[in-house]
């Protein structure tokens, strides 16, 4: 199979940041609709965007893409789709998606139709009447918008946020994709320092440490297409040997995480050798209150902990105000918060120079980026 129409997904606001990874994958001829960043491209791509992309959700496989405003055109599109072509025998093939602004808006009868469907076209191609789905996995996700469909294959499974370093739990802590988009946005490069102040169980600190060593984010998972038998397991050992084989050592330690707590510290340490980073990144016990480094230039980037309730939000001002007295002693760094509370810029005591809107936990919330002077 030549070539192949695929899409990344993107949670809000991180879209540019999907784009530019792929961009900087080779794929370049990218476009974005709706939280997805469509890419041309082949299974060499599949495999490289599933491993190297550190801030998109999922790889999908564009299938179809149609109108839509009855079951009856819903059916009849999917049954065309050519699904044998994809779906061995034993496939095992669940149906989820999505219905926005549209005359077909239930989503379990549209998942019903879509499913009805493809069995209806493997029943003709496999001569079965019932499929055992006892293979590979191959996820049907469809999304319809103001009557538009859209229907692809996940290439991913679980999300790419699951790097396979992060085990112990801990209270809120970011995801990990969210954690390398704010890396990105920053503009922070490897060979910076970096300090995260609050950096609970490391996830912050470990991202920008995998960035350090130009290690793969997927090189310690599995997905969903590693068993497609379409894609030859040839491609999938290249692009894993291309991804160990570009790994690199670091010299000295510049990435920092402090936290109060002793507990998120120990995590942290061992979530960091989970990821292989442990000779890149340093973690200590340190209140915000004692931050300090003897760079003259570094970047901080940081969630600090934040809290919805009254009570809770006259202790996120007093934090952020602690922050502020903190981060002075640090005037040539920049600063890069994110935070819930629309009151952060009035308790630190300065306005951003610029925010960003986006979704923490599900929390809408605002980048704050304060930018330091450029290193002489």
């Amino acid at each position: 199979m030549g070539k192949l129409r695929l899409y990344a997904t993107a949670t809000f606001g991180t879209e540019s940041v999907v784009a530019r990874e792929i961009k900087y994958l080779g794929y370049g001829d990218t476009f974005t609709d709706n939280g997805k960043i469509f890419f041309d491209g082949d299974f060499e791509a599949l495999c490289r965007a599933n491993l190297w992309l550190r801030t998109a959700e999922r790889v999908c496989v564009l299938m179809g893409e149609f109108t839509a405003t009855t079951f009856n055109d819903l059916f009849e599109a999917v049954l065309a789709i050519p699904w044998e072509d994809w779906l061995p025998m034993d496939a095992e093939f669940p149906v989820t998606g999505g219905c926005v602004k549209s005359t077909l808006m239930s989503v379990s009868d549209c998942q019903s139709i879509i499913k009805k469907a493809v069995v209806e076209r493997l029943k003709k191609v496999y001569k079965l009447e019932t499929f055992p789905e006892t293979g590979p996995r191959f996820h049907i996700v469809f999304s319809i918008t103001k009557d538009n469909v859209i229907i692809a294959l996940d290439s991913t499974g679980d999300g790419l946020h699951k790097r396979g370093y992060r085990s112990l739990a801990y209270t809120a802590p970011i995801k990990e994709t969210l954690a390398a988009a704010l890396i990105m946005i920053s503009r922070w490069s490897p060979g910076r320092y970096l300090i995260d102040p609050f950096c609970g169980s490391g996830t912050i600190p470990i991202e920008a440490a995998l960035m350090a060593i130009n290690k793969a984010p997927g090189l310690d998972r599995e997905f969903d297409c590693q068993e497609w038998p379409l894609i030859p397991k040839k491609t999938w050992y290249n692009a894993l040997d291309e991804a160990r084989s570009l790994i690199k050592p670091v010299k000295e330690k510049l990435i920092h995480g402090y936290d109060i707590n002793p507990e998120a510290v120990s995590m942290a340490n061992y979530h960091a050798r989970q990821a292989g980073v442990a000779e890149a990144v340093h973690f200590q016990v340190r209140d915000v209150k004692d931050i300090s480094s003897k760079a003259k230039y570094g970047f901080i980037i940081t969630n600090p902990p934040y809290g919805q309730r009254l009570g809770d939000k006259r202790e996120n001002a007093r934090l952020y105000k602690t922050m502020a007295e903190s981060f002075k002693r640090l005037p040539t760094w920049s600063y890069y918060i994110i935070s819930a509370d629309t009151g952060f810029e009035k308790a630190f005591g300065r306005k951003a120079d610029k925010n960003r809107k986006l979704y923490n936990g599900g929390l809408l919330s605002y980048y704050y980026q304060y930018f330091g002077p450029k290193p002489e």
